[in-house]
């Protein structure tokens, strides 16, 4: 097992875990990993990227359904969920918990999931960001408040008139990927990749190791070693 500074990945608390992943590690090391491992479909479709791109986002995934609802914003007054503003989405907004992401799918790319007021009550509840499969809005609100979110871009037509949240804390399928509640999400300028939750020692542990390795690869190409040498040599390109 690799140590993060002598320390077990499997004696770290979630929060210390997360913190070393986002200090240490990136997307495309853990999606090599997962790959070795035989999970070679575990990225969200490119097209879901950071507003800011030195955002990254490391936390158990709080899962939401979005569907969107052709009753319009007065919604189905015969069931009591679409006849809620937002449906479910203010209470999975408050269900969040520390080092949760707030990670939202289900409904047509025609509005925002995400905005600067969901971003503070994220916030006030330790949420550790925010990932839509679609767009978001209140941009500057968001940037300003430096809470990492990962959707389409911007886009700033509302939700409230046409979608609403169905459930949450359920499986999500995005794109190739099957998210489920407390499923690994980390998420830097290259995308977003899901850890499923019984791998995840070991995905970071061998991520470590080979981020170690290709800071060391790195060194002895820039010092001149060949491509074909730094192989032989590491086994790491």
């Amino acid at each position: 097992m690799e140590h993060m500074k002598g320390v077990s990945t499997l004696t770290l608390s979630d929060s210390e875990l997360f913190e070393q992943a986002r200090k240490t590690l990136y997307s495309a090391v853990i999606g090599d990993v997962l790959d070795l491992l035989g999970r070679p479909h575990q990225f969200l479709p490119p097209q879901i990227q950071p507003l800011r791109t030195d955002f990254v986002v490391c936390g158990r995934a709080m899962t939401v359904l979005e569907a969107d609802d052709p009753a319009g914003e007065n919604g189905d007054r015969c069931n009591p969920t679409l006849s809620r503003p937002f449906g479910l989405m203010l209470r999975a907004l408050d269900d969040l918990k520390k080092d949760e992401v707030y990670i939202c799918s289900g409904a047509s790319p025609t509005y925002a999931l995400w905005g600067e007021l969901m971003s503070q009550c994220a916030r006030n509840r330790g949420a550790a960001g925010a990932v839509v499969n679609g767009w978001s809005r209140d941009t500057r609100g968001i940037l300003a408040l430096n809470f990492p979110c990962f959707s389409y871009g911007r886009y700033a037509q509302d939700q409230r008139p046409r979608g609403k949240v169905i459930d949450f804390r359920c499986s999500l399928r995005i794109g190739a990927v099957e998210v489920r509640p407390g499923d690994v999400l980390f998420g830097d300028l290259d995308g977003v990749v899901v850890v499923p939750k019984e791998m995840e020692a070991e995905v970071f542990a061998q991520a470590l190791q080979k981020a170690s390795g290709e800071r060391q690869v790195f060194t002895a190409i820039k010092g001149g070693m060949g491509a074909q040498e730094a192989w032989d040599t590491y086994g790491i390109l």
